[in-house]
């Protein structure tokens, strides 16, 4: 009996198995070189977020792609892919003909984003004092007393990174991962302003005391008033920003 015909190109089904193993298949097997490039902007943008919230990239200065690629041993294509990632985050700014800088915040703007971190982190609370466990109350207990740690000893570095933790958690404590990207997307932009806000003036202390009583709300299960003191706090942080230069406080 004749053997049945393959069609063109086709490997017998015996040895497609084979075929594939020893690499033989049309084409070989794709190189994995573009997974590679993407896992590489993304840490090249990474690390210059990490630069900008440290203020080695202070807002607005000029981003000297040429230098960044040269320190990093990368080419421009990588470093350009990440800083176009920081730009639909509002880090930096791309302006033609000129260049790379790193965003700088205005009034207006902190007049823009305030009352949005407000409403959104408001309804967090909302959300996650309806929803937390025991064991999710705490976690957010030990952040709090860490918290009152490094503000009784004015550790305001400490305060700050921790204070990014406690609202973080209650963000992803709410369940609603659309409230927890736009506000962790907002909160890049306002680390903008930390250097601002080391300079302490009595905020560190008023920050913790709006704290307490967003945590003897959670504690209570009390959705309206989770939701009301976390508003509050943050529209404090925000006038607390509109002070002179000299005096700024922690951002909430």
């Amino acid at each position: 009996m004749n053997a049945r015909p393959q069609p063109p190109n086709s490997t017998p089904v015996g040895d497609a198995g084979n075929s594939a193993r020893n690499g033989d298949a049309p084409g070989g097997v794709a190189p994995p070189a573009r997974i590679a490039q993407t896992a590489l902007y993304l840490e090249v943008a990474e690390r210059l977020r990490q630069s900008i919230f440290a203020h080695e990239l202070a807002p607005g200065d000029w981003v000297d792609e040429q230098a960044l690629a040269a320190d990093y041993g990368i080419s421009r294509t990588p470093l350009r892919e990440a800083l176009k990632v920081l730009a639909t985050e509002g880090l930096v700014t791309l302006k033609p003909r000129r260049g790379c800088y790193v965003t700088e915040v205005s009034e207006q703007d902190l007049d823009d984003i305030f009352p949005l971190m407000a409403m959104l982190e408001g309804r967090s609370a909302w959300e996650a004092a309806r929803k937390c466990q025991p064991e999710d109350l705490a976690r957010l207990e030990e952040i709090h007393a860490r918290l009152e740690s490094y503000a009784a000893a004015n550790q305001v570095d400490l305060f700050f990174e921790a204070n990014q933790d406690f609202h973080r958690l209650i963000q992803e404590l709410s369940g609603n991962r659309w409230l927890l990207q736009l506000a962790q997307d907002l909160r890049k932009v306002l680390k903008l302003t930390r250097m601002y806000s080391l300079t302490v003036d009595g905020r560190l202390q008023q920050a913790m005391a709006e704290h307490q009583v967003i945590m003897a709300a959670l504690r209570q299960r009390d959705a309206d008033a989770a939701e009301a003191a976390m508003r509050d706090h943050l529209l404090a942080g925000r006038k607390a920003l509109a002070r002179p230069l000299g005096a700024r406080p922690p951002a909430a």
